[in-house]
């Protein structure tokens, strides 16, 4: 059996998220809007409780296409508000609306999301060789600076934490723990 991280549980959805996606990087724009909109969804909630809703989202949030949620109206946000599927957050659900607006004016400024956001880790992950889970911190300089830049441009949801958590869901930090058999795959560095 494989040693995972120490905040994987046993359910399937939750094993396939550790093995095949938090940690890698991604540079979809579609992808990083994405994961940007659930990890503000996520706040005080546990990721698992929005990994068992990421499908609907998908749905319910146009396929993350951030020129569609861009355009959301009252009438649209009453509809999700009234999603079982989905985290029914009024802060949030504007939250999304307000961040779509903001991520198309990063990407007419940058010409990617991706050219901007991966700034913040000098266009590289950082992989780090966190022991245990409890080495693992809940922010750093990195996601503070993002959050304050994020913040400014008028983006919402996103806290130091809540940027970490993103860092680490898009592999802009490899924080996988050294005992978990995704370390040595992702960091190209053996556990020893």
């Amino acid at each position: 059996m494989e040693c995972r991280c120490g905040w994987c549980n046993e359910d399937p959805i939750y094993i396939d998220y550790h093995d095949k996606e938090w940690g890698v990087p991604v540079h979809d724009d579609r992808k990083l809007f994405e994961m940007l909109i659930l990890e503000g969804a996520q706040a005080g909630l546990s990721w698992y409780t929005v990994l068992k809703k990421r499908d609907r989202y998908r749905e319910a949030f146009d396929g993350f296409d951030p020129r569609v949620v861009a355009a959301y109206d009252d009438a649209k946000l009453d509809e999700l508000l009234g999603d079982p599927g989905l985290i029914r957050n009024r802060l949030k659900m504007r939250a999304a609306v307000a961040n779509a607006k903001a991520f198309l004016a990063v990407q007419e400024e940058f010409g990617s999301f991706d050219r901007y956001i991966w700034q913040f880790v000098g266009g590289d992950t950082i992989r780090n060789r966190w022991q245990s889970l409890k080495d693992v911190p809940a922010s750093t300089p990195e996601s503070d600076a993002m959050s304050k830049a994020l913040k400014k441009r008028g983006f919402a949801f996103v806290g130091s934490t809540i940027c970490y958590a993103f860092m680490q869901a898009t592999g802009m930090v490899m924080d996988h723990t050294v005992d978990c058999f995704r370390f040595a795959e992702l960091s190209g560095a053996r556990a020893d």
